[in-house]
């Protein structure tokens, strides 16, 4: 039986969005293997076995497919907050949150990395804005974490941001120490190791940690422990 227009119609847009996450899929796998300045749109088109007008017709530039991949992992993030089973156990979404970052912590840099490009180079403006509105949104999600955290006494009592700017610059830190050249002969077993970072994170900001709270004095005066 022959298909009618709007099978047919439904089956072209179901192709072109499978081939268009294998371009996304290949152009990530070179990226991490090869380097994002030395892969280019020819290379992704061999790998995924198509031709370079192919590619086009789905991504105008290369910037446009790095933007796509970033958009889609900040997407990722913002669905896990919404998991039932994270979204309603503050504990769990802490977890979730250090193991999503740190699971591929080569991707997480390669992220960071081309932000910062295409920030300075101003490319694909409205794609950027994107991308910062839903970071914005997830570290929305962060906040109302981090502020029922501190009413239930968990967390120590500062703005929020202090709390997940020091979760980004742990996570950052860890990704950079998983990646050096240094640290791959000192760090023999990768899997635990990241177990053990990713539990400290979680507790990252317990309330106590910082030790005996101090009262505030004029100014000039030292402060007083008690």
């Amino acid at each position: 039986m022959a298909e009618s227009p709007v099978e047919k119609q439904a089956r072209r847009v179901r192709e072109f969005r499978q081939r268009e996450a294998r371009i996304l899929e290949a152009a990530l796998e070179l990226f991490l293997e090869q380097g994002e300045d030395k892969v280019t749109v020819e290379m992704i088109a061999e790998k995924v076995n198509i031709g370079k007008g192919t590619i086009y017709k789905h991504f105008s530039t290369k910037a446009e497919i790095y933007l796509r991949l970033m958009l889609d992992y900040e997407r990722e993030m913002a669905a896990l907050f919404k998991l039932p089973n994270i979204a309603e156990d503050k504990e769990a979404l802490s977890r979730a949150y250090f193991e999503f970052r740190m699971q591929e912590p080569a991707k997480y840099l390669l992220f960071n990395r081309l932000e910062e490009k295409l920030v300075k180079a101003n490319v694909i403006p409205d794609m950027i804005e994107e991308l910062h509105r839903f970071r914005a949104q997830n570290l929305e999600s962060l906040s109302d974490l981090i502020g029922g955290r501190m009413e239930a006494g968990l967390l120590e009592e500062v703005p929020p941001y202090f709390h997940y700017c020091a979760s980004w610059a742990f996570v950052h830190g860890a990704a950079v120490l998983y990646q050096s050249e240094f640290f791959q002969d000192v760090i023999q077993d990768k899997d635990e190791f990241f177990r053990f970072m990713m539990d400290i994170g979680v507790r990252l900001g317990n309330r106590g940690q910082r030790g005996k709270k101090r009262t505030e004095n004029p100014v000039g005066q030292p402060p007083v422990s008690h």
